[in-house]
């Protein structure tokens, strides 16, 4: 079991940083794509394209947002439609809400993609937008969320390895439940998101890999040893070293539009925006090895404003990143 520094008062961080400084060296790192929630790839010859330029480029793997008024697909849908298009291409929900759906279904959905893909889906969760709208698709009241997964979640956990599944809980009872035929990944390791204290702790007590945005590699540094603290507090080996990443926002044209600057106060009204989005392709690579020095290995790069010629835009980017991965 590793453990990890925390900052002092004098030096805040920057223990952090020389403790990781160099880690990069002996970790895989893997840099995958991301279509976001306002995502225009949709269409089959649109969607095709992209999917065959990721895979022969030699990126690790491509993430659907999920929001139920964006204008991206669904994410168990499109996922299914990349698994019978690809050989090798990874991918996941970034995130999938899991707070009003059913974790039985839920997890027989993501075993049956893990079948069909020869194990290469990617699940992760979160707790959905702060957005009253979407907490009405889903049938739940904000005050809600966190106790929904934070039972869903491991019972999901416990039907993709256990033969049979009996529970009795505030939301479901279960006796002897099967999900088969249990995914070909043994564990279905599961990624979650967010950077809040609260989120924080739940990624220590019940995830295997943390994937947030809106952040900074000062963020992953100081979040990484609390990560920790919350898993050896709930009795759980700590997180693997790699299974630490991050989504990082990019523009290609070295602009930052009104509206990203917008979310990026709304959401962390202490940094500005071009701490958190990357306003220029060729400033891509800097950025993921500041990633890199303090711990993060795993990358989801997504484009603000989508282009119009996809084959273009993956050839700039792999250009830019994939001399990175290992």
């Amino acid at each position: 079991m590793a453990y990890l520094p925390t900052p002092d008062k004098a030096t805040g961080s920057s223990v952090l940083y020389a403790f990781f400084k160099g880690i990069g060296e002996n970790m895989k790192i893997r840099i995958g794509f991301g279509l976001g929630t306002r995502s225009s790839a949709t269409d089959p010859k649109t969607l095709g394209k992209l999917t065959t330029s990721l895979e022969e480029f030699g990126f690790d793997s491509l993430w659907f947002s999920e929001r139920v008024s964006g204008t991206g697909l669904d994410p168990l849908v499109a996922m299914s439609w990349i698994a019978a298009r690809t050989e090798k291409l990874k991918f996941g929900p970034s995130v999938m809400v899991l707070p009003g759906r059913n974790p039985v279904l839920l997890a027989k959905s993501f075993a049956s993609l893990d079948r069909i893909s020869n194990g290469r889906v990617l699940p992760a969760f979160g707790l959905g937008a702060v957005n009253l709208a979407e907490h009405q698709a889903f049938g739940l009241e904000r005050k809600d969320r966190s106790p929904w997964f934070d039972e869903a979640l491991p019972l999901m956990r416990r039907l993709w390895e256990e033969d049979s599944v009996s529970h009795s809980g505030q939301r479901f009872q279960l006796t002897d439940v099967r999900v088969k035929p249990k995914p070909i990944q043994k564990p279905l390791d599961i990624w979650l998101g967010g950077i809040a204290p609260s989120e924080l702790k739940r990624v220590g007590r019940l995830g295997d890999g943390w994937l947030p945005s809106f952040c900074t590699p000062n963020d992953i540094a100081e979040a990484i040893p609390k990560i920790d603290h919350h898993s050896i507090s709930a009795n759980r080996e700590v997180i693997d070293r790699e299974h630490f990443g991050a989504l990082i926002i990019y523009t290609a044209d070295g602009s930052i539009p009104d509206q990203i600057v917008q979310a990026v106060q709304s959401r962390r009204p202490e940094l500005k925006a071009e701490d958190i989005i990357v306003h220029n392709r060729k400033e891509l690579s800097t950025r993921i090895q500041e990633f890199i020095a303090v711990g993060a290995s795993k990358f989801i790069l997504t484009p603000y404003v989508e282009p119009e010629d996809w084959e273009q835009e993956l050839s700039c980017l792999a250009e830019e990143t994939l001399h990175l991965q290992n």
